[in-house]
C-alpha cells in the first residue's frame, strides 16, 4: 500500500528537531531508521501529517567515552555498534546483541535510539540496556533529563518519554567480557520470542539480567539477580537463579508462542546466557 500524504521535514540540528516536534505536536512522527514506522505508514496504521527525519543530525550519531562512561548517540546504527572497537573493548554486550538484530539491511539503517523509543516488546536492545543498568538522556522544550533504563519501559510500545521529548543519548558503564545475549527468535523477522541479556560484574559479584520478548515490556529479572547475590557462579546456583527468570511475569500469548512457552524460554535462555557469561568471566 501507499502511505497517506505527509509533509517531510529534515532538521540539521537536535534543537531544530525539538522545536519542529513541539510545533507540530501530535500531528508529527519522528523518523529514525524507519524500519518500524514506514511499514505502519504503508498499511495506514499510522498517518502522520508531518514526518521529521533525524537522519542528517550529525550530533546524534556517535560512540565515545565520556565522563567515565560510554556514550552512544540515539542515531547510531546497529551496524556501527556491531563494528565499534570501543564498544568491543569497553562494553562488549552491545557488540553481541547488534548482529542478532534483523538482517544486514535493517542493521545498516536501523538505530538504537529508534528501537528503544519504539519499545517493541520483542526488540533486542531493551534487554541489553536493562542488564547494563544504562541511563537514557532525553530532551524537549523544557530541557534535558536522565531516565534510568529500569524506568524507561512502561508498557506495550510505551516509554517514559513525554509527548514532546526525544531520546538523545544512551550512557553505559564499561564492563568486563563477562556478558552474553541469548535469544529464541521468530524465523521471519528475527525479533525475540524470548531473549536474555546478562552482565556479570566480577569486582562486585553483581549480576544484571534483562529479558525481552516475553512480556508486554522488557524487564529486569530481579528475582534471578537476587538469587545469585554473593553466590559463586556454580552450575547449581545458575540453574536455581534462571528458574526464577519469569516469576510473576504476565507473558504474551500470540501466534508466535504461548505464554507458557515464553516463560519456559525465559528460564532456558537466562540459564544459557548466565553459563556463557560465567565462562567468559573465567578467561
Amino acid at each position: 500500500m501507499i502511505p497517506s500524504a505527509f509533509e517531510y521535514l529534515r532538521p540539521q540540528t537536535f534543537d531544530d528537531a525539538i522545536n519542529l516536534f513541539a510545533q507540530h505536536g501530535e500531528n508529527a512522527k519522528i523518523l529514525a531508521g524507519g524500519h518500524s514506522l514506514i511499514p505502519t505508514m504503508k498499511l495506514r496504521l499510522a498517518q502522520p501529517k508531518v514526518l521529521i527525519d533525524l537522519g542528517r543530525i550529525a550530533d546524534l550519531n556517535y560512540i565515545r567515552e565520556q565522563d567515565g562512561k560510554i556514550a552512544v548517540g540515539a542515531m547510531a546504527t546497529h551496524h556501527q555498534i556491531e563494528t565499534s572497537e570501543l564498544l568491543r573493548e569497553k562494553c562488549p554486550l552491545l557488540c553481541e546483541v547488534a548482529p542478532q538484530i534483523g538482517d544486514v539491511q535493517v542493521r545498516n539503517r536501523g538505530t538504537i535510539g529508534g528501537s528503544l523509543a519504539h519499545a517493541d516488546p520483542a526488540a533486542d536492545w531493551p534487554a541489553a540496556i536493562l542488564a547494563l543498568d544504562a541511563e537514557l538522556e532525553v530532551a524537549g522544550p523544557d530541557g534535558a533529563r536522565v531516565i534510568q533504563a529500569k524506568k524507561f519501559f512502561v508498557d506495550l510500545f510505551q516509554t517514559a518519554l513525554k509527548p514532546n521529548e526525544l531520546l538523545r543519548e544512551i550512557r553505559l558503564p564499561a564492563t568486563s567480557k563477562a556478558v552474553a545475549y541469548v535469544k529464541f527468535a521468530q524465523r521471519a523477522s528475527g525479533f525475540a520470542i524470548a531473549g536474555a541479556a546478562v552482565v556479570i560484574r566480577p569486582e562486585s559479584k553483581a549480576v544484571g539480567i534483562g529479558i525481552t520478548g516475553v512480556a508486554a515490556k522488557a524487564y529486569r529479572a530481579t528475582a534471578s539477580e537476587k538469587k545469585l547475590e554473593g553466590q559463586p557462579l556454580a552450575s547449581e546456583n545458575i540453574a536455581a537463579a534462571a528458574d526464577k527468570a519469569s516469576n510473576r511475569v504476565e507473558a504474551l500469548n500470540d501466534i508466535h508462542a504461548s505464554a507458557d512457552f515464553r516463560k519456559h524460554l525465559a528460564r532456558v535462555n537466562t540459564k544459557r546466557a548466565l553459563e556463557l557469561a560465567a565462562a567468559r568471566a573465567e578467561r
